[in-house]
């Protein structure tokens, strides 16, 4: 099964990753092979995703589920499992993985092929790294039947740091999908006149994203002063705040900013109250640069909203942004998604990529926010879709 199809392209030319940093992760850890089967990690080991099962994975009873293989320091015997649907489109776009399975339609036979592949590769015994948290029961059982001697670990490690830093291509993606994203933003506040509801102003940055060649993710909205970002019947009207924080895909590559706007002038506490974010904001981009720590980034933020008149109605947060929200660097384990902080107190990377953000809650004014997109850089730090971050005037 594992032989089906060669590609029959030179792998070593045309792989979409730094097959270097990644031997040496899994040679660190004494790990054999690591098996992608996320969409995410899939998408960036192969190069693309399947076209078929973009938006969906279930189908009939079953599900589908992709898998990369790839053998610690052998990159010729790597290895990918899909649909038999997935034949055309590597018909038409060969991918650089030496040897292609495009025959398996159950997750039992992604983890029968997997193991076929991993067998006459002689790892039936060895250590596999495999994503537990993207693998569903029925896939771990059948590849653990067939692979009895074999030794299972979390890939998850390996994985994430290998995306860590971006490369070119990456940073241009990210590049667009957050100028798109604010762009969007900026049209759908233009378009609002008193009384229309948060649920209609969504609806029209769907459109827009999706004109501007974006996937639309979501968008959490708040008006007046209400918290609640749900999008709903809730009206923007004359003199009130409106936040639209939005996600949305560039080949797979996620942007998320955030932007404010009020219909008419805002008053002066609008006005002090968005300083106060843009001061938080500037303050966490001051030590941001190649060889700082992870850290320096929330003490300076920190330190900028404790002297503040608001600090105390503000919350803070920088994550990482790449094919997924909150992915490394990761820098803190107290903020609103539960992970350890792994770049805490390591160095940053020229090429990674944050997404900085500051909401500052007032009760009887609303919710204000600025969420940025940022990349470290060797001297510094490069700002993307950098426009709109004052308060957009609608006249209505």
């Amino acid at each position: 099964m594992c032989a089906e199809i060669d590609s029959g392209l030179d792998s070593v030319a045309s792989r979409p990753f730094d097959n270097e940093k990644l031997d040496a992760l899994l040679s660190a850890s004494a790990v054999d092979a690591v098996v992608a089967t996320s969409r995410h990690n899939v998408r960036y080991l192969l190069g693309y995703y399947s076209i078929f099962f973009e938006r969906f994975d279930a189908i009939g009873v079953d599900r589908f589920v992709p898998a990369l293989g790839y053998v610690s320091g052998r990159p010729e015997n790597a290895f990918a499992i899909g649909h038999e649907l997935d034949a055309w489109q590597h018909e038409a776009e060969p991918p650089w993985v030496p040897t292609v399975v495009d025959t398996v339609q159950t997750s039992a036979e992604s983890a029968a092929a997997v193991a076929d592949c991993l067998c006459r590769l002689g790892l039936d015994s060895g250590a596999i790294a495999l994503e537990h948290s993207f693998v569903p029961v029925t896939f771990r059982d059948e590849l653990a039947r067939r692979l009895p001697h074999a030794t299972f670990v979390e890939a998850h490690p390996f994985l994430e740091e290998l995306r860590a830093v971006k490369t070119p291509r990456e940073l241009a993606i990210l590049r667009t999908a957050a100028e798109e994203i604010v762009a969007s933003i900026v049209a759908t506040m233009q378009s609002g006149e008193p009384g229309v509801t948060t649920r209609a102003l969504v609806d029209r940055l769907r459109r827009e994203e999706e004109m501007r060649g974006l996937d639309f993710e979501y968008c959490l909205v708040a008006t007046g002063a209400s918290f609640n970002r749900a999008p709903s019947q809730a009206r923007w009207e004359r003199g009130a705040s409106l936040s639209l924080d939005s996600g949305g895909q560039s080949h797979g590559y996620l942007g998320d900013l955030a932007r404010m706007a009020v219909l008419g002038e805002p008053t002066a506490q609008l006005r002090e109250l968005l300083d106060e974010v843009h001061a938080i904001q500037a303050a966490a981009r001051a030590p941001i640069r190649r060889g700082a720590l992870g850290g320096e980034i929330y003490e300076s933020a920190l330190a900028e909203r404790a002297g503040l008149p608001h600090g105390d109605q503000t919350v803070f947060l920088a994550h990482g942004m790449g094919l997924i929200s909150h992915e490394a660097p990761r820098l803190t384990d107290t903020g609103a998604v539960r992970y350890p902080a792994a770049y805490r107190d390591r160095p940053l990377e020229a090429g990674m990529v944050l997404s900085i953000e500051t909401d500052l809650k007032a009760p009887g004014v609303g919710y204000v926010k600025i969420e940025d997109t940022v990349v470290v850089t060797e001297t510094g730090w490069e700002a993307y879709g950098d426009d709109a971050r004052g308060w957009n005037i609608v006249e209505g």
